[in-house]
């Protein structure tokens, strides 16, 4: 108590008391300090009196002399961002923005978005040169196509305009933050998840979905990290890898891949998919009568979801999308507004779901 004590005189000299001192003073996340300040989302008792004690204790006002700096300025933020159908997992990120739009817009900041093809590298050079012609205060994006983003965070740079990653990170970028899954570790995971219960010798199809330009950023690493451990483990010759290309638009054609697929690999015994739409491959193994195969994909989309519970998916890799998206816009405000430092790399957990605990998690509210 008497540090506790000590720490609190030294705040009061302070001009400016940061969230991120309430949060250390009463033993809570700066979320929770956050949703007490601003009188939103679910705190526990036991937490609010924590914070509402401290706050007490500083004799803590809103500071006036920042919020008069950021009231001077217009911030906008772009996000850029692939375009989606709805219930797809750009939505969950799109909605993550707007939540922190919402949040943060006493700080004076104006959130706008831009959608690109996420199957077409030019959709994206298109989008992002168009962004450049009417320059932001700060931009967030996803780089799916590794080559391109990096030109464009590279005319970012020279422009001095700063930029945060999510979903997939590139670490040569000069970035201020990311948020996102680590992606090769993921993949890693993912990896042992199946090599837990199948037999050696056993064929694995991996499949990825056909793209107009570079190859996913975010798939290319967590087949890294895939293939990592086999070798690793030293099993590179215990399981064959069928690396299968799908096409994002005729599934009709993908239904005829992966049937051809089974004629010829007669030991196929676990799938994956390292995108969102694992749903997809559920679809047509249901068709095929392929009952006993170990499926894994990722995030959770409702018909993901759905396949889960029945049985056809195994597990399900999920990262919090939402979450990425707010604390981004969360922390460039810091930067930008309250010239806090930020952390550079935030790893959101690598969430392992399975038929037994989905209806727990997905109930959860945090």
């Amino acid at each position: 108590m008497e540090a506790n004590r000590f720490f609190l005189n030294m705040m009061e000299k302070k001009s400016k008391v940061r969230i991120k001192d309430i949060a250390a003073l009463a033993g809570v996340s700066e979320g929770t300090v956050d949703r007490v300040l601003h009188k939103r989302g679910d705190v526990s008792e036991k937490s609010l009196k924590a914070v509402t004690k401290v706050l007490e204790e500083i004799n803590y006002t809103p500071n006036l002399l920042a919020r008069s700096l950021a009231s001077k300025k217009r911030y906008r933020f772009v996000c850029l961002i692939p375009a989606y159908q709805p219930g797809e997992y750009w939505e969950s990120v799109d909605k993550g923005f707007d939540l922190a739009n919402s949040d943060f817009e006493h700080y004076n900041i104006a959130v706008e978005k831009l959608y690109f093809d996420q199957f077409d590298a030019n959709s994206f050079v298109k989008v992002s040169g168009e962004l450049l012609l009417d320059g932001p205060d700060a931009v967030f994006l996803s780089p799916i196509f590794k080559s391109e983003s990096l030109d464009f965070t590279s005319e970012l740079t020279k422009r001095e305009i700063p930029f945060s990653f999510i979903d997939s990170n590139i670490p040569e970028a000069n970035y201020l933050a990311y948020y996102g899954q680590n992606s090769f570790q993921s993949g890693y995971i993912a990896a042992k998840l199946l090599v837990g219960s199948l037999p050696g010798n056993s064929q694995v199809m991996v499949i990825r979905t056909q793209r107009k330009g570079s190859v996913s950023n975010q798939t290319l690493m967590r087949y890294n990290g895939f293939m990592e451990f086999f070798r690793d483990k030293g099993l590179s010759e215990n399981y064959e890898i069928l690396n299968v290309e799908l096409k994002n638009d005729d599934e009709a054609a993908n239904l005829e891949t992966i049937r051809l697929v089974f004629a010829s690999n007669t030991n196929l015994k676990a799938a994956i998919t390292f995108n969102s739409k694992v749903y997809r491959l559920a679809m047509h193994l249901v068709e095929l009568q392929k009952n006993d195969i170990e499926l894994i994909g990722y995030d959770l989309l409702e018909k993901n979801v759905g396949y889960l519970k029945e049985g056809v998916v195994s597990y399900l890799i999920a990262q919090r999308p939402e979450k990425q998206a707010y604390f981004a816009i969360r922390d460039m405000c810091r930067k930008l507004i309250f010239q806090q430092e930020t952390r550079k790399v935030n790893y959101v957990p690598v969430d392992i779901l399975i038929k037994e605990n989905i209806e727990d998690y997905m109930r959860f509210n945090e």
